[in-house]
């Protein structure tokens, strides 16, 4: 089993490389674990779909490094999601954990998310981190001697690729990765259309 060496190493390089490599991983907050089965590439100023690609703020500053820690954002005004940040320090890539299958504390799971098939228990960035009980205050936590663990496992030989989900920038890139068959997979959900009023005046 890969260790707390390697995940350093894998998270230190680009974002497209570490992303793939976290399937299959184990990600951990108290007696939760969860095997992550779908992520997704986010790529700092080189990619319009990132929270950092307008530059360092007081929100994405995490982004910006070192690699191995947690960013936590708020989303809907309601749910909290987590990305593993990755590449050079100075510049900002993370992954956004996006799913993953309960391998540990089941009961505890359940609780956080009652009703739940255990299917669907971390299936989706918001629920997963319910599940985790992942919260803001999580953001920065150091992946290998922190609250939340991330561990390594082997490398998963059957990945598929897809569009993000959700994304009205750079909607095309192929940067959702996910293990083969995997049900605890979250469906793809294009980004809705904008409003009328939401559209930029063209002046036609």
């Amino acid at each position: 089993m890969p260790g707390s060496a390697e995940l350093r190493d894998v998270l230190a390089g680009p974002v497209l490389e570490a992303a793939p490599r976290l399937l299959g991983a184990v990600i951990r907050h108290d007696d939760v674990a969860v095997r992550i089965t779908e992520v997704e590439a986010y790529a700092g100023a080189d990619d319009p779909g990132s929270h950092a690609y307008r530059g360092r703020t007081p929100r994405t500053a995490v982004m910006f490094g070192p690699p191995g820690h947690l960013y936590c954002y708020f989303t809907y005004g309601m749910h909290v999601c987590c990305n593993v940040v990755c590449g050079p320090e100075g510049e900002a890539s993370a992954v956004l954990i996006r799913a993953g299958e309960v391998v540990a504390g089941h009961d505890t799971a359940r609780a956080r998310r009652p009703g739940a098939r255990d299917r669907d228990l971390a299936r989706g960035p918001a629920r997963l981190c319910r599940a985790l009980d992942i919260q803001l205050t999580d953001g920065g936590t150091d992946l290998v001697a922190g609250a939340v663990t991330v561990r390594l496992g082997d490398p998963v030989a059957d990945v598929s690729t897809g569009p993000r989900v959700g994304l009205r920038a750079a909607p095309e890139r192929p940067w959702r990765f996910w293990i083969t068959g995997e049900r605890s997979v979250s469906p793809y959900r294009p980004a809705a259309p904008l409003k009328p009023r939401d559209r930029p005046d063209l002046g036609l």
